[in-house]
């Protein structure tokens, strides 16, 4: 061995041995929950679930149709149900506060009408379909039902009214969001737009 090399190799163990020894004093709180055993330290840390899917495979191409449409019924309606979750968190701590009927209904009225100012003809362009979907992703982002949310902010009676138009056009505001069973395929669609593949 050369004399460079032999300086090189002796520099890189100096390194590794005192990054180690660095390794060994540093706190849990900066690497993490760590474990003693002996004179080895075990770094454990909780890592983010990563959802893994394999390349779709189609029965047909009718299927592929349906799954790709769904996938633009997501994208399309998404926004609009974690507007709603957003908007939930930000008005209903004023909402419980309010201590009259009165002060509640104006609160809501409010609330509508800037709903409406911004959204009004985007909903009018929504299909039954996108209505079904847009129902389920309220529930998904919320924790409740949109039945439940106008009983909560509306009341009972009117709850009822927007069920019963609801059910003329085939849907279901009582409808619950189920990510295990029937909306699987909306849970991964979801997942895979969150994490920006879709």
């Amino acid at each position: 061995m050369t004399r460079l090399s032999i300086s090189i190799s002796i520099t890189i163990i100096l390194l590794v041995y005192s990054h180690i020894s660095d390794a060994q004093e540093l706190d849990s709180s900066r690497m993490g929950i760590g474990i003693i055993q002996g004179q080895d330290t075990i770094i454990q840390r909780e890592i983010k679930e990563v959802w893994i899917y394999p390349a779709r495979q189609f029965k047909s191409p009718r299927y592929e149709r349906q799954y790709w449409r769904l996938v633009q019924r997501v994208k399309k309606v998404l926004p609009y149900a974690k507007t709603a979750n957003h908007l939930l968190k930000q008005y209903e701590p004023e909402y419980l506060k309010l201590t009259t009927d009165r002060e509640r209904r104006r609160l809501i009225k409010k609330v509508e009408d800037e709903l409406m100012a911004r959204y009004k003809d985007d909903l009018k362009k929504m299909s039954i379909s996108d209505g079904r979907v847009l129902i389920k992703l309220i529930d998904r982002e919320t924790g409740r039902t949109s039945y439940t949310l106008i009983k909560e902010f509306r009341g009972g009676v009117s709850a009822a009214f927007w069920q019963g138009i609801a059910r003329i056009f085939k849907n279901n505001l009582k409808d619950e969001f189920d990510p295990f069973g029937e909306d699987l395929l909306i849970e991964e669609i979801v997942t895979l737009i969150e994490i920006g593949y879709l």
